[in-house]
């Protein structure tokens, strides 16, 4: 006992000095996104501002800018903060079940997560979420982020009914495009795999002994023998952060939330184009929101640098605005969707004390060897 008892103090004072050490002089190429993703997301990105940039009078673009009435872009902008307090809620009822943390604690994560989402590539900002929310209110490193995974499937069952109970509005616009039989087929599929998740996870909840038999063959055929000590731990605490899945009354609210976030975010695309002087009805723009975000399924550089570019113009075009507006539409969204939470992010995340050298990965993987050990 005693040895045991002082192992951990060393550990943790040892874990203590390389923290500090990390945050003080680690880089971000230590998350090691190896390169070659970081290349072929940029490739990506390339290829798609092609599609969204070619054949377009340049001018009028500029000029349709020039002309935005950018009152219409603030309230956009409020609205947007006002799904993004709704997020929070959201994450709120996902923790509950481990710990109750309040909206304007969890504020800052979020924001922060959603900054280095829009700058630093694979979905850094989840990873920094994670650490965040374990340096100031203990919850492991596992469990908050079976929870923003859930938040990822809640999202994509929302924007795929929106686009599901829209996809009126297209056929309207534009009957004979072949564009409504793929975006159904890629819906149909989309929506297939998110749904095969849950169900996985939700048995992961409710049907645990089995489950753990699956993990333990998993862990003992597929995963390599210096990764297997202590990743029982982790899984188990990776079930605690699903554990909301377990009453029927809080899954649906999450999903309640989730539906709401889209309506409420929505409003930014109704506000960017109003002050773009463009005429689509509202049913019409839930349309673009999923149909943009499902195109931002395919990785590409930080931000859907590119994919949102392509898929918010092309979209504008199917409702008939010409490739101009449609262009200059993408752009003034993407600034708008971009600039105001990545500045508040950014500032919650110097204020915690990190910076854009600060190795974000090596401070996650201190606090998973902590959770394996603590869990053995």
């Amino acid at each position: 006992m005693f040895a045991r008892s002082h192992w951990e103090a060393v550990h943790s004072g040892a874990r203590h000095n390389r923290l500090k050490r990390l945050s003080s002089k680690g880089t971000i190429e230590g998350m090691k996104i190896k390169r070659w993703h970081v290349w072929l997301g940029f490739l990506v990105s390339a290829i798609f501002l092609w599609l969204a940039f070619r054949k377009v009078d340049f001018a009028l673009v500029w000029e349709q800018l020039k002309t935005a009435n950018l009152v219409y872009v603030a309230a956009g902008i409020g609205a947007y903060f006002v799904a993004l307090f709704v997020r929070t809620w959201r994450w709120r009822v996902l923790l509950m079940p481990m710990k109750s943390v309040s909206v304007l604690r969890l504020f800052p994560v979020i924001s922060a997560g959603f900054m280095a989402n829009n700058i630093y590539p694979a979905r850094a900002g989840d990873l920094l979420r994670t650490v965040l929310l374990r340096k100031k209110e203990d919850v492991p490193i596992s469990a908050s982020l079976a929870t923003i995974i859930v938040e990822h499937l809640f999202d994509g069952i929302a924007i795929l009914a929106l686009v599901l109970l829209n996809l009126g509005q297209l056929s309207n616009f534009a009957p004979n495009s072949q564009w409504v039989g793929i975006i159904e087929t890629s819906a149909f599929w989309v929506g297939l795999i998110f749904g095969l998740i849950l169900l996985v996870f939700i048995a992961m909840v409710f049907l645990p002994k089995q489950m753990q038999g699956v993990t333990n063959w998993v862990t003992n055929h597929l995963v390599p023998k210096k990764l297997r000590q202590g990743l029982g731990g982790i899984i188990k605490k990776f079930i605690d952060g699903l554990r909301v899945l377990k009453s029927p009354l809080q899954s649906l609210l999450v999903m309640f939330q989730s539906v709401l976030i889209w309506v409420i975010e929505t409003g930014l695309y109704w506000g960017v184009m109003k002050a773009m002087g463009l005429n689509l009805n509202f049913q019409s723009l839930l349309m673009v929101v999923g149909i943009v975000n499902l195109v931002l399924l395919v990785p590409a550089a930080p931000g859907g640098l590119g994919t949102f570019d392509a898929a918010t113009k092309s979209m504008m075009e199917l409702f008939g605005v010409s490739p101009e507006n449609a262009l200059s539409y993408a752009l003034l969204l993407r600034v708008a969707l971009w600039l105001p939470v990545t500045l508040v992010g950014a500032f919650f995340f110097v204020k915690e004390g990190f910076g854009l050298t600060t190795d974000l990965k090596s401070i996650q993987e201190e606090y998973k060897d902590e959770e394996a050990f603590s869990a053995d």
